[in-house]
């Protein structure tokens, strides 16, 4: 069986140390589509030294190494196709802001694995410390095609219900042509996002944004419009990767003020708002 869930999840966690500098917060924030207009003083702390804050977002990119997607594929008791798996969905808790460059400790660990029929889905957890305890908890939900079916655990539905009444707020985001180029430069080599070959072997007529550009993108529009551009008020964020992404379409975001949090709905305006971004939610101070 491809997948081997006691194994998966009897494994010990991988540990090893992270480092990231302002350089590499800076290459992510561009990959995002920071830095628009270049000399705004609101995009300068985005992409200049002196004034540096973090995008909680960038957690998932920190010290460069394969994201959630790729690096659960190789935990023990899973064997299974790139070409089958796609992002499914991604929860970020924050337990402090994060430095502009500092050095931390990861651990990796399957937390769950589920059986949808058709498919499965591996939760591929990270957590990270630095000498000051503990910084972030990264989850990703990890979709692997035609690998369910085993008779086990369902797991819990993510599905919320829709936000009642007109947005709050709405933004529209472009995508550039090379966005996604310019993103994986960050960690993410996944051929899906840049091969036209590896994208129709997918089941893509052309290479795809990666979804967690989309998700850096959502939370910067929200901490810029909502939460007066303060990256430190940010505590949690979760989505579920509902659609795809071409570069070169465009982004549009709704945002619905609650009590504490901030839901989020993000669709692609040129496909007559197919659904990009589902279930998000960003919880705040």
């Amino acid at each position: 069986m491809p997948i081997d869930a006691a194994k998966a999840l009897a494994a010990p966690p991988r540990t090893g140390e992270i480092s990231w500098t302002t350089k590499d917060v800076q290459l992510y924030h561009l990959g995002i589509g920071a830095g628009v207009p270049a000399t705004d003083p609101d995009e300068l702390r985005y992409t200049l030294e002196s004034r540096l804050h973090v995008l909680p977002s960038f957690a998932t990119v920190a010290g460069s190494g394969a994201p959630g997607v790729i690096s659960g594929l190789s935990m023990p008791g899973v064997e299974v196709e790139l070409a089958k798996v796609l992002h499914g969905g991604q929860t970020l808790e924050i337990h402090r802001p994060i430095p502009a460059e500092g050095t931390a400790r990861a651990a990796n660990r399957l937390a769950a694995v589920y059986d949808k029929g058709k498919a499965a889905i591996l939760v591929l957890r990270t957590e990270v410390r630095d000498a000051d305890g503990p910084l972030w908890t990264n989850d990703a939900q990890i979709f692997v095609r035609g690998e369910g079916g085993w008779g086990g655990d369902r797991g819990p539905s993510i599905r919320l219900d829709p936000p009642v009444g007109e947005p709050d707020r709405t933004v529209e985001r472009p995508i550039r042509e090379d966005q996604a180029l310019l993103y994986r430069l960050s960690g993410d080599w996944n051929p899906l996002h840049a091969d036209p070959e590896f994208a129709k072997l997918a089941g893509f007529d052309r290479p795809i944004l990666h979804g967690l550009c989309s998700y850096g993108i959502t939370l910067k529009a929200v901490v810029d419009t909502l939460l007066a551009g303060d990256v430190t008020r940010v505590r949690s964020y979760t989505t579920r990767f509902a659609g795809v992404v071409y570069p070169g379409e465009t982004l549009r975001i709704r945002m619905w003020r609650q009590e504490g949090s901030v839901r989020v709905d993000v669709s692609a305006v040129e496909r007559d708002d197919a659904p990009v971004l589902a279930d998000t939610v960003v919880q705040h101070s």
